[in-house]
């Protein structure tokens, strides 16, 4: 090849690299140069965030703590700062203080990676032994520890449903946590530190800090003191009567809306909700699949007082009394207005009465509701009609969420308005063949106790700002009337003997006036499983709480009746509560001591002498079967009695027998 040729070919071979490098510059620079520049980026800078304190969560006084950050630290690792003559002894001292696997965290530590999380949320006295390791060794870099939060629940499972708790990112996972998270969270801060391009630190020049924003408080309509009161005395009850299923309390205060308790039995505790409480499936925890270890936590978390539904049984024939006495269909005291004669025939069904043994006879309407006679309230339903019966299920409430502001709401369970015939209309009205929440129930008989007007339950009173001390109020809301004040007045008064002298005795209180109503009702069909309830407002004159106890499925001695069950556990409550929100006592000229007398054994006894007995201790006896015309008391004998034996009551109690 001559001289000129080899000048030629070198000049091509110049010229296509040349082009070729030009390419590649070109491609880097605008096809790749924004990645790589992120990439530079990451690679030479450091970036940790900085977890904002999380708002505290105050009860309905604004005093006392149910939710609180408490102060942590976080460790983190660089780990192409750390020297490599260094790294095992990092990670043994990691492991040791932090209790962590070794082999894991050795990984951890030798990875080429810009920065590697070692142990999130642990105390200080645990970060100051890994400081004072790092003085004594003299390594300086490529360790950060950082102030973090924890949340803390000073009162275990107070409030537990309510409240709800955080995950370990602070993250509000239920509750009163989950729904105002916005609010409680805050937004976070970051540490951004430049390095050289070996990954070395430049120093404090080179690094930007953005601080953190702290959440907002928040004080809730829960009253520490009255939540209390209640988780004792749902818990004693359901422990004593077996309840099966559990139980729960809502006490609302009707004038505002206000949820002043809300109990789920079981709870749990918020500072370890992994930790389940059943003991039997604790003790099986090992062998579950993980959906099935999901579904028992679910299970434990979920709030049954607003997320699960029940049958009302009799208490919700306060809600067939407001619309009749609404509509001036009935009178509260209008003597031998019903008649009881053991049942009503309604569509060729014939729906008996409770006690259709012995029948209430001649009533008024006050008699009846005193008595919980289920035909008088069948004729009210097919008096008010179908339309107009749902039209005041529409204002009560019954029919929607009542707009709760807590996660996992349900709404009540009604056959559609076109499918109600006169048998289920009839059911309706007595409480039966529908569900409502418990929150639903509350609110309803609420509206009844405040002079008609239906409240939207409020959850939260103020958001505090901690920067500026700015406080937002949220004021009561108010959904509609439902009915006017005289008719609110009228009920509230029936609902007085009931307690004073009808199935509600149990509930009585010291030196206030109660009123209540008790219910019992059938846990799905054919189950043989009963939910038992009893709805008390008080003081009767002002009324400025409102409490519901439902209890599932109780098997005790004491049977699953509302009046000798649920009653007992709601005057209870109202016996502590009233006190506590200093209320003058408002009937101390008919103030009397309620006296307890122990159930006697009565079983194998004939009825004669069992009745004798009873009324010596001031109790009555009810039958279970309706007696033949020509049978003689002195033959039948006694089979079983509930309450059982030793069980003590309240005079004027009824013991329920079978023959």
């Amino acid at each position: 090849m001559s001289r000129r040729k080899r000048i030629m070919y070198m000049m091509f071979v110049a010229f296509t690299i040349l082009v070729l490098l030009t390419v590649r510059i070109s491609f880097i620079q605008f096809v790749q140069g924004p990645w790589l520049s992120e990439m530079a980026y990451n690679q030479q800078s450091l970036d940790r965030q900085i977890n904002p304190k999380r708002g505290t969560i105050y009860d309905a006084t604004g005093k006392n703590i149910l939710a609180v950050s408490a102060t942590v630290e976080t460790v983190t690792i660089n780990p192409v700062n750390i020297p490599e003559e260094h790294k095992e002894k990092v990670a043994k001292t990691f492991s040791d203080i932090f209790e962590l696997d070794y082999e894991k965290t050795l990984k951890k530590v030798k990875k080429r990676s810009s920065i590697e999380t070692i142990a999130k949320k642990v105390d200080k006295e645990k970060t100051d032994q890994l400081r004072l390791w790092m003085n004594q060794n003299n390594i300086t870099s490529g360790i950060n520890i950082d102030e973090d939060t924890k949340r803390y629940y000073p009162n275990n499972e107070l409030g537990s449903h309510f409240i709800g708790f955080c995950g370990s990112d602070n993250q509000g996972l239920d509750g009163i946590e989950a729904k105002y998270e916005d609010i409680l969270k805050g937004s976070k801060g970051r540490i951004i530190r430049v390095t050289d391009a070996k990954g070395g630190e430049i120093g404090k020049e080179g690094e930007d800090y953005i601080a953190a924003i702290d959440g907002k408080d928040i004080v809730v309509s829960l009253d520490m003191t009255i939540q209390s009161i209640c988780e004792k005395y749902l818990k004693e009850a359901c422990i004593d009567n077996v309840c099966t299923d559990g139980g729960n309390v809502i006490a609302m205060d009707p004038e505002t809306g206000d949820i002043l308790a809300m109990v789920t039995y079981p709870s749990y505790n918020l500072n370890s909700p992994y930790e389940i409480t059943n003991e039997e499936i604790k003790a099986d925890w090992q062998n579950l699949t993980a959906t099935e270890r999901n579904n028992n936590l679910q299970a434990m978390w979920r709030n049954k007082a607003i997320a699960d539904t029940y049958e009302p049984g009799s208490t919700f024939k306060t809600i067939t009394t407001s619309a009749a006495l609404q509509e001036g269909i009935t009178q509260t005291d209008k003597e031998g207005e019903f008649c009881c004669t053991g049942g009503i025939e309604i569509a060729g069904v014939r729906i008996k009465c409770w006690r259709y043994y012995r029948p209430h006879g001649s009533e008024s309407l006050r008699q009846a509701l005193m008595n919980s006679c289920n035909p008088v309230f069948i004729g009210l339903g097919q008096k008010i009609g179908v339309e107009k019966y749902y039209s005041y299920l529409k204002k009560f409430g019954f029919l929607d969420k009542t707009g709760i502001n807590l996660p996992g709401e349900a709404k009540g369970i009604f056959l559609a308005q076109n499918k109600v015939g006169p048998v289920e209309l009839a059911t309706i009205s007595f409480g039966q063949r529908f569900e409502v929440t418990p929150l639903q129930m509350v609110t309803a008989v609420s509206a009844i106790a405040n002079g008609g007007v239906r409240m939207k339950p409020r959850v939260v009173k103020q958001i505090i700002d901690t920067a500026t001390g700015e406080v937002e109020e949220i004021a009561p809301e108010e959904v509609e009337r439902v009915i006017d004040e005289k008719t609110a007045n009228d009920v509230l008064s029936m609902m007085e003997s009931v307690v004073a002298e009808g199935t509600g005795k149990n509930a009585k209180v010291k030196g206030f006036r109660v009123g209540g109503k008790t219910g019992t009702s059938e846990d799905g069909v054919n189950t043989n499983k009963y939910v038992t309830s009893f709805i008390g407002v008080a003081p009767i004159s002002d009324p400025k709480i409102v409490v519901l106890v439902t209890l599932y499925n109780p098997t005790g001695e004491g049977g699953h009746q509302g009046g000798a069950v649920a009653a007992p556990v709601g005057g209870q409550i109202l016996g502590d509560v009233l006190p506590y929100l200093e209320l003058a006592k408002d009937n101390q000229e008919q103030e009397e001591i309620i006296e307890e007398v122990e159930i006697p054994e009565i079983r194998n006894l004939n009825l004669k002498e069992a009745k004798k007995i009873l009324k010596e201790l001031g109790l009555e006896i009810a039958l279970s079967t309706e007696l033949d015309k020509n049978a003689k008391e002195e033959e039948i004998m006694i089979k079983e009695q509930l309450p059982k034996p030793g069980i003590k009551v309240n005079k004027g109690s009824k013991i329920s027998v079978e023959i």
